[in-house]
């Protein structure tokens, strides 16, 4: 009997990035954009809610050694360099950001409507990672 294929995974359950100065970047998780943090090991992670969805945030020094705990034998992972990570909003709410991340002293890179005519801002966190606010629609017309 064949084997049946699974169904296509359907979300992301969790994402990851990765900053040197991972005390710096916490904070700016925490108290430029609200982030609840779930759980963190100091030197090495904090986790934040994201709706349903976990933002790890790795020290990319640690995650190199993988995990110390025999309970939990998380392989060795990690990224070097910026990465991106890019949060749905509405047009409404990337404007209230916009005014929040300036007035936050976080400067804005871009600001812009796709050809589609959906929006899009982008800006950095203190790791160099590239974040960015857009409408759903974006990706998904029909939103």
């Amino acid at each position: 009997m064949p084997q049946q294929t699974p169904a296509p995974p359907r979300a992301p359950l969790e994402c990851a990035l990765y900053a040197s100065n991972l005390a710096e970047c916490a904070a700016f998780y925490a108290g430029v954009l609200g982030l609840e943090e779930i759980a963190r090991v100091e030197e090495r992670h904090h986790f934040y809610r994201l709706g349903e969805v976990v933002l790890l945030l790795f020290s990319p020094e640690a995650t190199l050694l993988g995990s110390s705990n025999p309970s939990l034998p998380v392989p060795p992972h990690g990224a070097t360099g910026a990465g991106h990570l890019c949060f749905s909003a509405t047009a409404a709410e990337i404007h209230a950001w916009k005014d929040h991340l300036e007035a936050q002293g976080v400067p804005v890179e871009a600001d812009f409507h796709w050809p589609n005519g959906a929006r899009s801002i982008y800006f950095r966190d203190p790791a160099g990672n590239s974040l960015e606010f857009a409408e759903p629609r974006l990706w998904f017309p029909e939103t």
